[in-house]
């Protein structure tokens, strides 16, 4: 405290206004004050005066002193200088009078130590950490996952699990009063632990796909922010953000925090996601530079100064507010859920006959005993003994319920799409929506991208062109007229969204940040023009700037030279389009030459040559502007027309490795594949046939190849009639691809869209699954997808189409194992229970065989191994000559077994060879093998918990002979072609052409 009073009375007068010198003499009277009171309060409570003044007044436990955060005294102390709510509370009121007081931007990025240039400088990790702890963390806070526990309590919530366990607490009352705790608890006992081991396992799957959506959700949220930190831009996850740093915007990116606006131009932000306004928000200095985390880059780009992170957001505190929800379904999984609900309504009205046909048959008499002895004799039996038969019978009614209902096809579809989205991350694809693991199966078209996804992305400027000069790489330059030199190196290094940093481990390294265009064509003009960005910068100042987006192709800026006072224009984008601006070109000696008739000719053929071979023609103009015109209006426009051209660049991207089989694979299967791109119809037609999209010959057919000018301009009629054909749209801008999608799907097909930019979100969303891109998609785009191309890669679209596929044939081969086993089990339960009256399935026989397809067989088909089987045997009571135990010992061992080889017969539904790989599926053989242990130990060990009887090696063997009869039949049946055309639909058409031929027309 002493301290605190020392530092408040230790100002200069000369170094603070009089308001500030009076506030802080009125803290030190309030810090003396506060002092006085802790003393005297100590004073008066010691031992001496206690006893005294206990019975006046209650003494306080605690003394509470109001301590204001805004103190100076305080914020002197602090590490920065200023409090983590001053800044929070800055920016959420958007109250730029408190932002002025307190000095603006440049003294509030001052107290956190900050340049606004160079960022935090020193970047320590010590320094970072001290901010993270003073600051925060840029994390939000969640709702509790749940616990193991919470999805047991759901199992028990189940009414058919609720009647089981009340019919198990009704047999246990009723068999230890008959038979004493000793012998009666096993029927009741026997359904209790079957029960629980069947909530538990489902409980446990549950919990796992749970947890795997959670840990997906913190990837799909790990996004990559570029920030300058001492002076170099790098990239850094939006959970390293710290309050201080400088961070980079541009279109389509994601405001990772709240901050401050520096610089930039033309910044457009879409606050939709906090406002629920569609208009975009345009941020500059004045009137508006708050910005807030969560919302998008619309539009331009700038500079921010993070001022909150994480929880002080207001992002942050909304996010503390909503829950993930993990239970998405499918939908595939809604329609198994409808055919669940179904077959479950047919095992009832089965149990209620079972139910009724027992009962009649148990008061007429018609029941007995193993020992021959009715179990009912009106007049005879008594009361437990009614109450203990009917219970059973109840039991058994409940229990085929329980068989009945597939509950395994919702758990396998879950561990299915879980472990194809685990899978498919590994391969590069992050699934954000789990719809999209089924819906890529269904595919028939894909409409890609060219840059970066059929391509490596990789650029490299290869030709370069002075007007109608070709010059060579590595040519000595100097040649050329300095002055068009010099308009180049400005053009390149002002128009630019890029940066060049000069590598610390070398005068002569250097490293190039921004898109792969941008660092390409920076690396060209640093290498070969010998460009130092870093005075193009001081000699020119930038007043205004039209970024680039995929609609425009082009992005201008307008300078003012600081030597002279001269306006300069830049342009840069599109050859074709920029060279449409220009009216003059300069030749190599710095000649300005009109550009009409030949010339203008001989640059398209130029600009052609370079995109037949696969380069992407990039041009660059310039021009002059008076000087007396203003700047900076918001609905002023930059020149475009009347331009002079400064020369053309050929930047080389060559295709991906492998992209060409990935193509042939897609066709193969049936889904055509259509190239969108932005690029001319010259380069868009020789990267397509070298990438296999066009056949040799193709390029010749109007119909395969068009502009996206020309797509937009046809009658709706006319699309729908083109779009199946065309395989290249080039030239085309967004609206162009979303015209595509839109009549795919109005013809039934299909589609799946790739996409990286802010303006392809329209298609992305429009599409039935959107896949954005990991390396080159914006965030815009990605919260647009329903999968993220990590790699953006062409190959991993077709491995995600493989993996749709793949969903759908595992669910194919676990439905047709599973209802075969119901119905199964419903028809041997009914047909024994109106024949003989009794079932040959105990309640917890059926249970085991329940736990077998609901949840040992359920993870099969996420690995390939999924269950099919069709085996219906009930032999009769006298056929194997042994006891009515042994007997239903016999019927319900081999009804096991034969799930167990009919998992066999799961793995290939077409293919006759149902062993092939299966040596590669460990966890197969692994459940296969663990169902035979366990039912070995079922039938030989646990005699009284599931009334069995031990088995001979000759009856073993009967079991398993009667089980595998099932791979032959399998086989036999496998070889019986099946027609393409369904049987009821060729029998109508045969009926419809015989009444036809024969019928008299009217």
């Amino acid at each position: 405290m002493n301290e605190i009073l020392e530092t408040a009375m230790s100002y200069d007068p000369l170094d603070v206004s009089l308001s500030v010198q009076v506030r802080l003499r009125l803290l030190a009277k309030r810090w003396r004050r506060a002092y006085l009171a802790i003393y005297c309060s100590r004073a008066i409570s010691s031992p001496r005066y206690r006893k005294n003044i206990k019975l006046l007044y209650p003494r306080p436990s605690f003394a509470a002193i109001p301590i204001d955060e805004d103190d100076p005294v305080l914020l002197s102390k602090s590490a920065h200088g200023i409090g983590k709510s001053q800044l929070a509370d800055l920016v959420k009121s958007k109250d730029l009078k408190a932002l002025k007081n307190r000095g603006g931007v440049m003294e509030i990025a001052s107290l956190l130590c900050t340049d606004l240039e160079s960022g935090i400088n020193p970047a320590t990790p010590e320094d970072v950490s001290s901010r993270r702890e003073a600051f925060g963390g840029n994390t939000y806070e969640r709702p509790r996952a749940r616990g193991f526990f919470s999805f047991v309590l759901d199992g028990f919530k189940d009414m058919t699990i609720m009647i089981l366990l009340f019919c198990a607490a009704l047999s246990l009352g009723f068999g230890i009063k008959e038979n004493g705790i000793k012998e009666g608890w096993y029927d009741g006992g026997s359904i209790f632990v079957a029960v629980f081991l069947v909530i538990v396992v489902s409980a446990v799957s549950n919990f796992r796909q749970s947890r795997q959506f959670e840990k997906l959700s913190e990837v799909s949220g790990n996004i990559p922010v570029d920030v300058v930190r001492d002076g170099r831009r790098q990239k850094v996850s939006i959970f390293e953000i710290v309050v201080g740093d400088v961070v980079f915007l541009k279109i389509g990116d994601q405001v990772p925090a709240d901050g401050l606006f520096i610089a930039g131009h033309s910044l457009q932000i879409d606050e939709s996601s906090m406002t629920g306004e569609s208009d975009h928000v345009e941020v500059t200095s004045v009137p508006n530079p708050f910005l807030y985390s969560g919302t998008k880059v619309a539009d331009g780009y700038g500079r921010m100064l993070v001022t909150s992170v994480g929880m002080s957001t207001t992002w942050g505190e909304m996010m503390s507010s909503i829950s993930r929800d993990t239970n998405e379904q499918t939908p595939l999984q809604a329609r198994l859920n409808d055919l669940t609900s179904s077959i479950g309504k047919l095992g009832l009205a089965v149990a209620f006959l079972v139910l009724v046909v027992l009962l009649i048959r148990f008061f007429t008499g018609n029941t007995y005993d193993e020992n021959g002895n009715q179990k009912f004799t009106s007049g005879v039996s008594t009361s437990d003994d009614i109450i203990n038969g009917v219970v059973g019978i109840v039991a058994a009614a409940v229990t085929i319920v329980v068989v009945a209902i597939p509950e395994g096809l919702p758990l396998a579809v879950t561990l299915t799409l879980a472990y194809s989205m685990k899978r498919m991350m590994k391969d590069q694809a992050m699934v954000r929506k789990l719809a999209a693991c089924e819906t890529m199966g269904s595919a028939t078209t894909i409409c890609t991208d060219k840059t970066g996804t059929l391509t490596m992305n990789q650029m490299m400027v290869t030709t370069f062109n002075l007007g109608n000069e070709s010059i060579a790489e590595g040519h000595n330059h100097s040649s050329i007229s300095s002055y068009v030199l010099d308009l180049i190196r400005a053009g390149i290094a002002l128009n630019t969204m890029g940066n060049v940093y000069k590598s610390s481990s070398g005068a002569s390294d250097y490293e190039f940040s921004g898109s792969p265009t941008e660092k390409a064509i920076l690396c060209w003009a640093v290498t070969q023009l010998g460009m130092d960005i870093d005075k193009e910068k001081r000699n020119y100042e930038i007043i205004q700037v039209e970024a680039f987006n995929s609609s425009k192709k082009r992005s201008g800026v307008s300078l003012i030279k600081r030597a002279d006072g001269t306006h300069h224009v830049h342009w840069k984008g599109a050859a074709e389009m920029v060279l449409a601006m220009c009216s003059s070109f300069y030749n190599s000696n710095g000649i300005e030459k009109e550009l009409i008739g030949y010339e203008r000719t001989k640059l398209e053929q130029i600009i052609e040559s370079m995109a037949a071979r696969s380069l992407r023609c990039i041009a660059f103009a310039h021009g002059r502007e008076s000087e007396s015109q203003p700047k900076g209006g918001k609905e002023e426009r930059l020149k475009e027309d009347g331009l002079t051209l400064l020369g053309l660049i050929g930047i080389k991207d060559p295709c991906r490795p492998g992209v060409k089989t990935a193509v042939q694979a897609c066709q193969d299967a049936g889904v055509n594949i259509k190239m969108i791109t932005g690029d001319n119809v010259f380069t868009a037609k020789a990267i397509a046939t070298e990438c296999g999209i066009l056949k040799p010959g193709d390029e010749k057919n109007d119909c395969a190849v068009i502009e996206g000018s020309e797509f937009r301009n046809l009658s709706p009629q006319a699309r729908l009639e083109r779009a199946e054909k065309i395989r290249v749209m080039a030239r085309s801008s967004p609206f162009d691809k979303l015209l595509m999608v839109q009549c795919l799907k109005q013809m039934g097909h299909v589609v799946a869209v790739t996409g990286d930019g802010t303006n392809d979100a329209p298609a992305l969303k429009e599409a039935d699954i959107g896949l954005s891109m990991g390396i080159q998609g914006t965030e815009v785009a990605k919260e647009s997808s329903d999968v993220v191309i990590l790699d953006d890669n062409f190959a991993t679209v077709t491995t995600v189409l493989r993996w749709g596929r793949c969903v759908y044939t595992n669910i194919q081969k676990f439905l047709q194992f599973q209802l075969t086993v119901n119905i199964a089990a419903l028809v041997i339960n009914f047909v024994a229970a109106v024949s003989s009256g009794s079932v040959p399935l105990t309640a917890v026989q059926l249970l085991w065989v329940n736990l077998i397809m609901d949840t040992l067989g359920a993870p099969g088909p996420g690995h390939r191994a999924p269950n099919r089987g069709a085996n219906e045997e009930a032999p009769g009571e006298s056929i194997l000559g042994v006891s009515q135990a042994t007997n239903r010992t016999v019927i319900f061992n081999t009804f096991v077994l034969c799930q167990v080889f009919n998992e066999f017969n799961a793995r290939e539904i077409e293919r006759r060879n149902v062993f092939e790989g299966l040596h590669r599926n460990r966890l197969f053989v692994g459940i296969v093998a663990g169902t035979v242990v366990l039912q070995v130990v079922m039938v030989e060990f646990l005699k009284r918990f599931a009334n069995t009887e031990r088995l001979s090696w000759g009856l073993w063997g009967i079991c398993v002979a009667i089980a595998a009869a099932s791979w032959p039949i399998g086989w036999i049946v496998k070889c019986v072609p099946v027609p393409r055309t369904p049987i009821f639909a060729s029998l109508r058409l045969n009926l419809a052409e015989a009444r036809e031929k024969f019928l008299p027309r009217k």
